[in-house]
């Protein structure tokens, strides 16, 4: 059952078994680009590792690190300090639709941080990056702890048919999360960048597709009924859908991965497109991304000015809006990104997230990647402010087409 507006709505009990038939890769000679450059190879040619291939990443080395973790311990580097009783980011309790047919239109909900659950016309739910815990690290530490809480419980979601996941990181992927989506949705299928699957097959979890950079899968969902007999009843019939049908794509973006010293970078980590419908809706969900690795410069410098503006830029998002044509929603990262010498190679800021919103040619816009964790050591609340100035300089306005909202709050499209 779920509440809505304080009704208890009965919802479609019928359950969906999904079936994915993965697309091989086009051949390297059909390609515009190199599909492998980003796989790194040993001798055997088989991949061991993945890297970004183009000159816009950087990463901070040790020492980098080690003089911001210095420069945060001795009170020097102005570390935000929030806790959920300062309540800087307004949390809401979310509404879903109460049926699979409920809504003509794409319907986005905002669960924290890069987390997205996203309601379909067609009658498909994806569930993108979920993290519910507390703390974003493997082992407790309370600076990475939340200083906004979930607006809702993963049992609270009504259905779930796919799990996106960017990449493997604490604040990305969790153990957890999944195993209680699992629990709740078992038949959700969980899409995954390659060499993620064994951890998945590690933890028991056996609806999981791993890919490659422009490779696609089609997923299909039969809805079954009580005697799990397949149905075949029409969207007019029931508040049930017949089959639904979705593309899945799998598609480049400029970060790294690791759960630990001995992982990095051993999986791949990706941005997703999913399709699905008649009319189609498309949502582009770019997960964890930089965009154009910027020099340190003076502190006050506009690194999109003259000086700067020739710095190399990830191409693979313009390649991604030449290949799409367009996206009706992108979910697109906007904050993690101070010190910008350290992070923006992994991390863009709202300037990049706006470039990367015209590059990918997506209509509109919610930000993601801010208001849940402290990862990096810009104020808490300046993301969604400079995003109305990047905004402005591009001549796009401030608000209605690349937009924030509130976590737990529903956009539709």
């Amino acid at each position: 059952m779920a509440s809505i507006g304080g009704a208890t709505v009965a919802l479609s009990m019928a359950t969906y078994y999904s079936t994915v038939t993965l697309r091989p890769p086009q051949p390297a000679e059909a390609q515009e680009f190199d599909p492998e450059a980003h796989h790194v190879k040993n001798r055997r040619g088989e991949t061991v590792k993945f890297r970004n291939p183009h000159p816009s990443f950087s990463f901070p080395g040790r020492l980098q690190i080690l003089e911001m973790t210095i420069k945060a311990l001795t009170g020097t580097l102005n570390w935000p300090k929030p806790s959920t009783e300062d309540k800087l980011v307004q949390v809401i309790k979310p509404e879903f639709l109460p049926t699979r047919t409920s809504s003509s239109k794409l319907r986005a909900t905002w669960l924290g941080h890069s987390c997205y659950y996203v309601e379909y016309p067609s009658g498909l739910r994806v569930l993108f990056d979920p993290v519910f815990e507390d703390c974003c690290t493997p082992i407790y530490l309370s600076r990475f702890k939340r200083y906004t809480e979930p607006p809702c419980s993963i049992a609270d979601l009504p259905f779930v048919d796919a799990v996106v996941i960017s990449h493997s990181h604490y604040d990305h992927l969790s153990y957890p999360s999944a195993k209680e989506i699992q629990q709740h949705h078992p038949n959700a299928h969980f899409f995954v960048g390659l060499g993620l699957e064994k951890w998945f097959k590690a933890g028991r979890f056996n609806n999981v597709t791993e890919m490659d950079w422009w490779q696609e899968a089609e997923i299909t969902l039969t809805p079954q009924s009580a005697k799990g007999e397949a149905e075949a009843k029409s969207p007019s019939s029931s508040d049930s859908p017949g089959p639904i049908s979705a593309k899945i794509s799998c598609l480049p973006c400029q970060h790294a991965s690791g759960r630990g010293i001995l992982d990095q970078n051993s999986t791949l980590w990706a941005s997703w497109a999913v399709t699905s419908g008649e009319p189609a809706k498309s949502v582009w969900f770019g997960g964890d991304t930089g965009y154009r690795a910027v020099p340190k410069v003076p502190e006050g410098t506009d690194d999109y000015g003259p000086e700067y503006k020739d710095l190399p830029v990830c191409p693979q998002f313009r390649q991604i809006g030449t290949r799409f044509g367009s996206f009706d929603l992108g979910l697109i990262p906007i904050g993690a990104y101070y010190p910008r010498h350290l992070f923006s190679g992994v991390h863009g800021n709202p300037y990049d997230a706006v470039e990367m919103f015209t590059d990918t040619k997506c209509k509109r816009a919610m930000a993601i990647h801010w208001g849940t964790w402290v990862l990096t050591a810009e104020p808490v609340l300046e993301p969604p402010q400079m995003l109305k100035e990047a905004l402005k300089r591009k001549g796009l306005p401030e608000t209605g087409v690349f937009d924030t909202c509130s976590i737990g709050e529903s956009r539709e499209f």
